[in-house]
């Protein structure tokens, strides 16, 4: 199926981009890319929907978004209904916003996004092994869940 010349509701990818750069190297270079964007924010991914894009692993660097800038396609981060922060890719134009939906997953999630619950959009994204020597830091950044429709 095809909305706005995007295809969803794709075949479930479960393999994640692999790279032998360390967790906490990609988080190195997602603050160093950061901190030339004013206003940008690094997160860790936790989960598989959006592979083979980015999973568990990746970190993105979020930069905001005037949501009338918006279009079909993007990957955009938002506050679910639930309050969960989640890390979508926009399918359709609907009353009051947008769906959003997982790449792996078969229906769009049943939050509308909109300027209220907008985070930003994804502006670069950083695989890693998903492996990190330093735990602690890695906890303090915040995470954006690329999972399952809610």
């Amino acid at each position: 199926m095809t909305v706005f010349g995007v295809g969803v509701a794709r075949a479930e990818y479960t393999a994640r981009p692999m790279t032998a750069v360390s967790l906490d190297a990609a988080l190195a270079d997602a603050q160093m890319l950061a901190a030339t964007r004013p206003g940008a924010l690094v997160m860790r991914i936790e989960g598989k929907s959006m592979l083979p894009f980015f999973g568990e692993g990746s970190v993105v660097v979020v930069k905001k978004i005037d949501p009338v800038k918006l279009r079909a396609g993007m990957v955009v981060v938002y506050t679910n209904r639930f309050g969960e922060t989640v890390a979508h890719r926009l399918v359709a134009t609907v009353e009051g916003g947008w769906t959003a939906q997982g790449y792996n997953n078969t229906e769009a999630d049943s939050t509308v996004v909109n300027a209220a619950n907008l985070i930003g959009v994804v502006y670069a994204t950083f695989h890693s092994s998903g492996r990190s020597q330093l735990a602690a830091l890695v906890d303090a950044i915040p995470s954006a869940l690329a999972a399952p429709a809610r």
